[in-house]
């Protein structure tokens, strides 16, 4: 097995020990001075099957798991795309990017075209995967046989993969849930209680499935693990930054600004996107604007709540 990690954040520290258990794994990081724990993810220590490295040029490997954030991927892969092209580069990114208007996918085979692109999405927390708890998840690539090949590459006995080759519905739906974590997390802010949150979950849920046909994914990976999946994970879980990030919205909470919140980018790039395709998302619009603080949370609430009734 060939396999590098490049993102030594949290998650992608995870991902590196959790397929330790395969055999050796390159981490790589800006600045990985952290020794053996990371204190992105503190109590865990990485094993020595891991080999941690600030050079690109040593974990140049076979297959290639793309820790990154959205909205810093597709500079990324312009900017090493020499290093990368040819490879199987496998985005472990959830969001839309702002500037594109489109998933990881579609930034890999543009930067790298002879790469094959490849997702790994669905419900899971950094610090659940790192201490071996048990996590499904969605793989998914267009090439069927190089999904498969993938799958194999990279489950591990507690990590178990699902492979599709439907490729846009399992990023929608990784990136699509993270804005409406935001809305849940806003909604227990604010005092609004659970009925509220379930509330948006379902209907920020309906928001993705009128998405989905839109852009050619399929409405049933979205009511899998990758959308339905990871949606109801984080609405309902504090780990989940997401919905931190909506909590403190809600409650007017101090954020660091310095965190990385991939829903407040996507929302912001869905209220591009959907207008074009006709597909109305007002959960989505309204957490567009509370997050850079065009309303307040009250206004929020009036919005949504002020909606025409309809049909569900």
């Amino acid at each position: 097995m060939s396999v590098s990690v490049l993102g030594a954040g949290a998650f992608g520290t995870a991902l590196a020990v959790a397929l330790a258990a395969h055999g050796p794994v390159v981490l790589w990081g800006r600045r990985v001075d952290w020794g053996r724990t990371n204190p992105h993810l503190p109590g865990v220590t990485i094993p020595d099957t891991v080999r941690i490295t600030d050079r690109l040029s040593d974990a140049l490997s076979d297959t290639i798991l793309l820790a990154l954030p959205a909205q810093v991927l597709g500079g990324f892969l312009a900017d090493h795309a020499g290093y990368l092209n040819g490879r199987n580069l496998v985005s472990c990114a959830k969001g839309i990017d702002l500037r594109r208007l489109t998933g990881p996918s579609a930034l890999i085979a543009d930067a790298c075209p002879a790469a094959t692109p490849a997702v790994l999405t669905g419900p899971s927390f950094a610090a659940d995967i790192a201490r071996g708890l048990p996590t499904a998840l969605t793989l998914a690539c267009a090439d069927p046989s190089a999904g498969e090949a993938l799958q194999h590459e990279l489950a591990t006995p507690v990590l178990r993969l699902y492979r599709t080759t439907d490729v846009a519905g399992a990023e929608l739906g990784g990136a699509l849930k993270n804005v409406v974590a935001i809305a849940a997390g806003a909604a227990i802010g604010a005092g609004l209680g659970d009925s509220a949150r379930a509330a948006i979950l379902t209907r920020g849920f309906a928001e993705m499935m009128r998405l989905a046909p839109a852009l050619n994914a399929r409405p049933e990976t979205l009511a899998g693990l990758s959308g339905l999946g990871d949606l109801a994970l984080t609405c309902t879980s504090e780990q989940s930054r997401n919905f931190r990030f909506g909590h403190a919205l809600g409650s007017g909470a101090d954020w660091d600004a310095a965190t990385t919140v991939e829903g407040a980018a996507t929302a912001r790039a869905v209220t591009e996107l959907a207008p074009r395709l006709g597909v109305d998302m007002p959960i989505a619009a309204a957490v567009a604007r509370l997050s850079t603080g065009e309303i307040s949370i009250a206004t929020c609430i009036d919005l949504l709540l002020s909606r025409p009734l309809k049909e569900e």
